[in-house]
């Protein structure tokens, strides 16, 4: 598993703007973004994790789809 940095994610958040793509957040993170759905048309779908590392830092894990798995599609509607 890999970890990216707030700062990683912020670039990939931009890209996916930047292409017409959407960001939603399914859930509020502590120090960094929580867990959140990037997609758009003609892109993959990417769910971005927050992972706990200790009382100070958290790091993310970024998951890319060809289609939009099953538990994401409501949040996409």
């Amino acid at each position: 598993m890999r970890l990216y940095t707030l700062e990683a994610v912020d670039n990939l958040i931009n890209q996916y703007i930047d292409k017409g793509g959407q960001v939603i957040t399914i859930e509020e993170g502590v120090l960094g973004y929580g867990t959140l759905l990037l997609y758009g048309e003609d892109l993959k779908t990417s769910v971005v994790k927050e992972k706990y590392l200790n009382e100070w830092s958290s790091a993310h894990t970024i998951r890319s789809y060809n289609k939009t798995p099953n538990k994401y599609k409501t949040f996409t509607l």
